[in-house]
């Protein structure tokens, strides 16, 4: 063992089975989200629509990376419909 290191393995630190689970149960409420028609996550909660996905996704995954997920999903949105926008108004131009 090196000098100044510790045998305890850091388990704070996610491993890559970890991420994985997050991911699949991410991708699987994100997937209910879009069934049921929901583009801000939490708002289906109303309904009781997604409740075990939701559940899953919130066992499986830390706080800070479902609010970065939940933020990214809603900006990906609004860029798509500005991407769309901005292609729409470039082919018009060259008309």
């Amino acid at each position: 063992m090196w000098p100044f290191t510790s045998s305890k393995r850091d388990t704070s630190a996610s491993t890559r089975e970890d991420r994985s689970k997050c991911w699949e149960a991410r991708d699987k409420y994100f997937a209910c989200l879009d069934r049921v028609g929901v583009l801000k996550p939490g708002d289906e909660k109303k309904d009781g629509a997604c409740a075990s996905e939701d559940k899953a996704y919130e066992q499986n995954c830390a706080k800070s990376w479902i609010e970065y997920f939940n933020q990214r999903r809603v900006i990906a949105d609004a860029q798509k419909d500005r991407l769309a926008q901005a292609n729409t108004q470039a082919a018009n131009s060259k008309r």
